[in-house]
């Protein structure tokens, strides 16, 4: 079981100063975040990618390989990169490279973004969503496993004798999860490849999550996988503590209220009774996150987003501190009692897994020979 952080890199002001921080203190901060993941024992750092203000990470390779370079065990990952509007070709080239500079630290989460601009922005039409989403992704997985490429889809221009470089370290290519909250298309995505399905479960209620997992353990399964308890499933989460309930409420309160992506809705109280942000104690951390296995079953990796709606950097950083000490380890402890034999880890690429321990990618079951996309 894998958890860690993952950041959307937004540049929100903070409610009780009016202050909002420049775009390079909210990189800088990210680092930080990430170097602070590390040190508390958390596995993964995730950046998201954005293109639009107010958000920072536009440029996701460019980060983590800075952060790669100043950690050592940290597996860095994104939350998402954007397959249906980033050119497949320069996907493969540059997460290749980050793979090598990282000694193979590196996995990433394909997605399709919350920003329909973003689509005309990059010269694509977003009711091609689905159909983009399909085909990049077909090819990029193409791209990291064949030598020579020749390709031809409906959404862009045909490949002829193309060899993407570098070729992934080891010829493992970096582990891919499908990213999604609402579509069910993209869990059959990842069911078809045999690849995880991470669903980003900050805004959605348990029924839903159930519904979206359930439906991509079954595809796992019937694509000859192996049985649905074998599916690579990861969540997310949003946390933020102090040592008694009350004051987390009464700190997080104006940052909620006020934050782009829930003021003017549900209260907070109605907010954390109908989706999974947890505001509390870390046993009530503890006691919430224990509960999502039984929405999907044992999974292998649990995020939380910490850094968000204008929270200050040292309160961002007190956060992780606590899961490290006083949540981490027993997670780590309650999540592994009962866990079935047949549950695999999650995978790692085979350098990273012989020095921590864990599954490598290279024992992967292969994508079946059918179709190129899912039907």
């Amino acid at each position: 079981m894998q958890f860690g952080i993952f950041s959307v890199g937004d540049v929100t002001p903070d409610p009780t100063t009016g202050r909002a921080p420049t775009e390079h203190e909210r990189i800088e901060s990210m680092v930080a975040i990430a170097l602070k993941t590390e040190e508390v024992g958390l596995d993964v750092f995730a950046s998201g990618e954005h293109h639009n203000p107010p958000f920072v990470p536009s440029s996701p390779t460019t980060l983590l390989g800075y952060i790669a370079a100043r950690t050592d065990r940290l597996l860095l990952s994104t939350a998402t990169t954007l397959i249906t509007t980033n050119d497949p070709v320069k996907i493969a080239e540059d997460y290749a490279m980050l793979q090598h500079l990282a000694g193979g630290r590196v996995d990433l989460m394909m997605g399709r973004g919350n920003t329909g601009p973003v689509y005309p922005w990059f010269g694509y039409d977003i009711r091609n969503g689905i159909a983009l989403a399909y085909e990049h992704y077909n090819l990029l997985h193409r791209l990291w496993r064949e030598d020579v490429v020749d390709w031809e889809g409906k959404l862009r221009t045909a490949l002829t004798g193309f060899t993407s470089a570098p070729r992934p370290l080891d010829g493992v290519p970096p582990f891919v999860w499908h990213g999604s909250i609402r579509s069910p298309e993209i869990a059959e995505q990842a069911a078809y490849y045999g690849d995880g399905f991470f669903h980003n479960n900050i805004f959605w209620p348990a029924d839903h999550v159930r519904r979206m997992v359930e439906l991509y353990r079954r595809r796992w399964e019937d694509h000859g996988h192996g049985p649905a308890s074998s599916a690579i499933v990861g969540l997310g989460g949003q946390v933020f503590m102090r040592p008694d309930s009350q004051q987390a409420i009464r700190e997080f309160r104006p940052y909620f209220d006020h934050a782009p992506v829930y003021g003017g809705g549900p209260s907070l109280e109605d907010y954390m009774a109908q989706t999974p942000l947890i505001v509390g104690s870390p046993q009530q951390v503890i006691d919430r996150t224990l509960a999502f296995r039984e929405i999907v079953g044992d999974y292998q990796r649990q995020l939380f987003l910490v850094d968000h709606a204008g929270l200050p950097l040292s309160v961002v950083l007190e956060q992780i501190e606590m899961l490290g000490e006083l949540v981490l380890p027993v997670l780590r402890e309650e999540f592994a009692k009962g866990r079935p034999a047949d549950v695999p880890d999650a995978p790692l690429h085979p350098r990273v897994a012989a020095r921590l321990g864990g599954r490598p990618v290279a024992a992967e079951v292969p994508a079946p020979d059918h179709a190129a996309v899912p039907a």
